[in-house]
Formats: C-alpha cells, sequence, structure tokens
C-alpha cells in the first residue's frame, strides 16, 4: 500500500509539469500551488491544500508551516514532524503537487507615441497646434499643417525657436527654395515649441 500511494503521488507530481525537463523533485513551491496531502493512518486528513500568499499552508493537527521556497519533499518531512506527536508511530505522509499557481495575466498597456508641439501661425491652412513625432522636418510639418493660404508670403516665413539660453531666435525660411531644391532648410528637424510664422503676401510679392 505504501509503494503504491508513493508512485501515485510522484506520478501527480511530475505530471503537473507536462513533458518538460523540469522535475518536481526540485519544484520550489510558491502562493497559489495546491498540493495533496494523504496521511496513510488516518485518511480524515487527508486533502487539498493551497499555500497562502505570505507561503505558508494550515494542516490539521500540524498548524502552519512554512511552503513557500521549499520541495515538496521538504514540505513532506516538516508535516511528518509535526504530526509524529499525534501517532502512536510515525506516520506515513505523503505529498504531491495537485496544480500550479495560476499566472497572472500581463496586460500591456498600449504605447503612445511621443509627440511635441509645434505652432503654425499666418497664413497657414490649419493654424495653431501640430503635434508632430520626433524625427519630423521642417517640411512635413508644413504638409501636416496643411500648406498655406493663397496669400502666403512663402518666401519670409519666419521660425522663432528657443536657443540653448532659453532665449528666443528667429530664423528665415524661403518656402519656394525648399520647394525648388536650393535651400536645405526642409530637412532640418522640428524641435518642441518651434513657432513659424507665415505672413501676408504684400500688394506686388
Amino acid at each position: 500500500m505504501k509503494l503504491f500511494w508513493a508512485t501515485a503521488f510522484a506520478i501527480l507530481s511530475l505530471a503537473a509539469f507536462g513533458s518538460g525537463d523540469a522535475s518536481a523533485q526540485d519544484y520550489r513551491l510558491r502562493p497559489g500551488d495546491i498540493i495533496r496531502v494523504e496521511v496513510i493512518e488516518d485518511p480524515s486528513l487527508n486533502r487539498d491544500v493551497l499555500i497562502s500568499p505570505d507561503g505558508q499552508l494550515s494542516f490539521p493537527l500540524a498548524g502552519s508551516i512554512r511552503a513557500g521556497g521549499r520541495t515538496i519533499d521538504q514540505v513532506r518531512s516538516t508535516l511528518t514532524a509535526a504530526l509524529d506527536d499525534d501517532f502512536a508511530a510515525t506516520p506515513n505522509v505523503f505529498v504531491g503537487l495537485s496544480s500550479l499557481a495560476q499566472e497572472e495575466p500581463r496586460v500591456s498597456e498600449p504605447v503612445e507615441p511621443e509627440t511635441y508641439n509645434v505652432y503654425m501661425l499666418g497664413e497657414i491652412a490649419n493654424s495653431g497646434l501640430v503635434q508632430v513625432e520626433p524625427g519630423t522636418t521642417i517640411l512635413q510639418a508644413f504638409a501636416l499643417a496643411g500648406g498655406f493660404s493663397d496669400f502666403a508670403a512663402t518666401k519670409r516665413i519666419q521660425l522663432r525657436r528657443n536657443g540653448p539660453d532659453g532665449m528666443p531666435k528667429i530664423y528665415r525660411l524661403n518656402y519656394e527654395a525648399i520647394e525648388r531644391g536650393t535651400s536645405p532648410n526642409g530637412q532640418i528637424l522640428v524641435a518642441p515649441g518651434d513657432t513659424f510664422i507665415v505672413p501676408t503676401r504684400r500688394l506686388f510679392e
């Protein structure tokens, strides 16, 4: 009978791990695991026992014992010692792994692309705040703003940008030269807080 129970619990423990290389003998118990404890001399004690969040398990006559971080064999030895005084002879205690703790599902929070604000003012199709991603060029920023109105003085656009000292600096942009490819300014990357001012074209401009 003892051989039967020992074999049964060994099979039960190993089955919890499937057919992988993990061994039930080396497995360290953790909170949420459920073990099966059977005492041959007193079947009324047979039960499934849950390991509590603090790593303890509670068993009749044995009280609370530490199980988290220990192997099944170590828990069996501790239970046997704790129950020894309640039996005329050392009881035959068998411990098997009934089920593993359920893994908490990991919820991946959506990663929103990092953006920053630039401002388009004056003769621009969609003036106001424009949110751009890092790596956006000046030419792309104008495209995001919808381009220019029919009255835009595109040869004298102002870019106002804070310098390293925190003081604003003014740069002049010629969009027509950018379009012709004679100015490299269209490939300059916009920076957070950049403000573009597109003035109104003069009468004969």
